[in-house]
C-alpha cells in the first residue's frame, strides 16, 4: 500500500488493470500531487477512463485507519457531468469496469455510487443540477474529490458551489473536449490554479501503433481520414506549430476547427472572417440533444439542394422554427430523378403552410418545374444571385450583397446565442465543416458578401451542399410572394 501510495500508476496497472498510455499517465500523476488538474481531450481518447482511474485511485489509497479499525480520514468523491445521461453512460461504466477488473477491492457498486460499510467513505455520481446548488453544501471529508466531465457545460454557480469544499486534501479533475472558448473549463487550461494536459488523438497508442492495442480508443483509420478532409497539406516554409500544424506520415498539415477540436484536443481557432464559429454550432447540438425528439409546433420550411455538377446526393434540411428535425441526404443524381426529387421534398409537406424552397440553379431548376406542374402552392424557387435590395440582418444594420450572403447572414443570425433563437440544430460534422470553413468580408460599397464557393470547395473539397440547404429555410418568400396573407402570416 506504501508503494501504491507513492506511484498511484502502478496502483492502477497492479490493482485495477488499466492499460494507460503516456499521456493519460502523466493525468493521473497530476491528480495524485496536484490540487487541481484540467485535462482537453480529442473524441475517443479515454479521458473518462483516466478519470475513472483517478477517482479509484483516490477512493482507495487515501482514507486511513487507527490500529483499531477505526475511520480516522475519510474519502468522499463526487463525479458529476452536465446530465444524466452522461453519468449513467460514460462515467458509471468506466468505474465499474475497473472495480470488476480488480475484483478484491472493498465496496458495493449500487446504481452510480460505491459504498462501503462506513458512512463516510464513498463514491458518488449524480447529475450536476444549477437549480439545486445545495446538494454540493456539506461536502466535506478528509479527504475530497469533484470529477468532472464534459466539463464545458457545468454552469459557473456549480463551480462556485464545487470549490467552497476544496478544503483538506482535496482535488478537482476537469475532462472536456474542447469546443468552446469561455467558460470555466475553457478559463481553467489558462489558468495558473491548475496542472494543464491535452489528450491529442495523434499520440494515441492506437493510432501510432497502427493496429488495435486499447480496445474503444481512437483508430489510426479514423484520425487518417480526418486528417485527408479536414487538413490541408503546407510546406515546410508555411509550418506553424501555434496553428496547430502538425507531421502525419512525413507530410504536413494544417487543420481546420473540426480537426483541432475533435482530434487534437484544442480550442477551436477562429478568426474574424468566419461566418459562424464552432462554438455556436456545438451550443445549437447540445440543445438539439437535450431535447430530441422534439414535437414542433411550427410549420415545417424546407429546404432542397438538388444534387447536380458531379454530385449523387440531393440534401433536404426541414426547419421547424427553432429546430431541425434532421438533414436527410437522398440518392439522385440525374435528370431522370427529378420526379423523385420532387416526391421526396411533397414527403415533408402535412399541411398547406408548410413551404418549399429549392436552389433552382442547375438541377434545381427542374424539380422545381416539376412541382409547380403539379400545381403544388408553397413551393420557392431560389437564386442566390437574385438581388437583397432592403433586406437586412437582424439589427438593421447591415446589408447585402446578394440573396446568397443574406441567406447565409441570415442562418448566422439563428444560430448567434446572443438573438435568443435558441436553436435546435442536430450533430453533423459535414454541416460544421461547411459552416466553419465559409469566409465573409465587407464590399467596397458596405454590403456583406460570401466568399465564392469554388473557394470553399478548395478547403473542404466538395460543395457545401448542407450548408446551402438549412439556408434556403431563411429565404424572404414574402419578399417576392406577397400575395398570399396565410403564408404571409406564417412567415412572420
Amino acid at each position: 500500500m506504501a508503494e501504491w501510495r507513492n506511484d498511484w500508476c502502478a496502483f492502477a496497472s497492479d490493482v485495477l488493470r488499466a492499460n494507460l498510455d503516456e499521456e493519460q499517465k502523466a493525468v493521473l500523476r497530476s491528480v495524485q500531487t496536484n490540487p487541481m488538474t484540467v485535462v482537453a481531450s480529442g473524441v475517443a481518447r479515454g479521458k473518462d477512463y483516466v478519470s475513472a482511474c483517478a477517482a479509484l485511485c483516490f477512493m482507495y489509497l487515501t482514507p486511513e485507519w487507527d490500529d483499531d479499525g477505526n475511520l480516522i480520514r475519510n474519502t468522499k468523491i463526487a463525479m458529476t457531468a452536465p446530465t444524466a445521461r452522461q453519468v449513467e453512460n460514460i462515467m458509471t461504466p468506466e468505474v465499474r469496469r475497473l472495480m470488476r477488473n480488480a475484483g478484491i477491492l472493498p465496496g458495493r457498486l449500487v446504481a452510480n455510487d460505491i459504498r462501503t460499510d462506513y458512512e463516510e467513505w464513498y463514491l458518488t455520481g449524480f447529475k450536476s443540477d444549477n437549480n439545486n446548488t445545495e446538494v454540493w453544501s456539506g461536502f466535506h471529508a478528509a479527504n475530497v474529490m469533484f470529477v468532472v466531465t464534459e466539463a464545458s457545460g457545468i454552469p459557473e454557480v456549480i463551480y462556485n458551489a464545487i470549490e467552497g469544499n476544496l478544503q483538506g486534501n482535496s482535488r478537482l479533475l476537469l475532462v472536456f473536449n474542447p469546443n468552446i472558448t469561455t467558460g470555466y473549463a475553457a478559463n481553467a487550461m489558462k489558468s495558473d490554479r491548475f496542472a494543464k494536459f491535452r489528450l491529442d488523438s495523434l499520440n494515441a497508442t492506437n493510432v501510432t501503433a497502427k493496429r488495435e492495442i486499447i480496445p474503444g480508443q481512437v483508430n489510426y483509420e479514423w484520425v487518417e481520414d480526418k486528417v485527408k478532409h479536414w487538413c490541408n497539406p503546407i510546406t515546410k516554409e508555411e509550418y506553424n506549430e501555434g496553428e496547430g500544424d502538425f507531421l502525419f506520415e512525413n507530410n504536413l498539415y494544417r487543420p481546420n476547427d473540426l480537426f483541432r477540436v475533435k482530434v487534437r484536443g484544442m480550442f477551436p481557432k477562429v478568426s474574424e472572417d468566419v461566418l459562424i464559429p464552432y462554438e455556436w454550432i456545438e451550443i445549437a447540438n447540445k440543445r438539439w440533444q437535450e431535447n430530441h425528439p422534439y414535437r414542433p409546433r411550427k410549420s415545417c420550411k424546407l429546404g432542397v439542394d438538388v444534387a447536380g455538377m458531379g454530385r449523387d446526393n440531393s440534401v433536404f434540411c426541414p426547419r421547424y422554427g427553432n429546430y431541425v428535425a434532421q438533414f436527410d441526404v437522398f440518392q439522385s443524381a440525374g435528370k431522370a430523378s427529378h420526379m423523385h426529387v420532387a416526391g421526396k421534398a411533397l414527403s415533408y409537406r402535412r399541411t398547406d403552410r408548410d413551404i418549399i424552397f429549392i436552389d433552382t440553379i442547375g438541377e434545381g431548376a427542374g424539380v422545381y418545374s416539376r412541382l409547380i406542374e403539379q400545381g403544388i402552392r408553397g413551393v420557392f424557387s431560389v437564386k442566390n444571385s437574385q438581388g437583397a435590395k432592403g433586406l437586412h440582418d437582424i439589427t438593421g444594420e447591415y446589408s447585402f450583397a446578394n440573396m446568397r450572403a443574406y441567406l447565409y447572414w441570415a442562418l448566422r443570425d439563428w444560430l448567434d446565442p446572443k438573438n435568443n433563437f435558441f436553436a435546435m440544430l442536430p450533430p453533423c460534422d459535414q454541416f460544421t465543416e461547411e459552416a466553419t470553413e465559409t469566409r465573409w468580408k465587407f464590399r467596397s460599397d458596405g454590403k456583406i458578401i460570401i466568399e465564392p464557393k469554388e473557394e470553399i470547395k478548395k478547403r473542404i473539397k466538395r460543395s457545401p451542399d448542407y450548408m446551402d440547404a438549412l439556408s434556403e429555410t431563411f429565404y424572404p418568400y414574402s419578399f417576392t410572394y406577397k400575395d398570399d396573407a396565410e403564408l404571409l402570416q406564417d412567415f412572420l
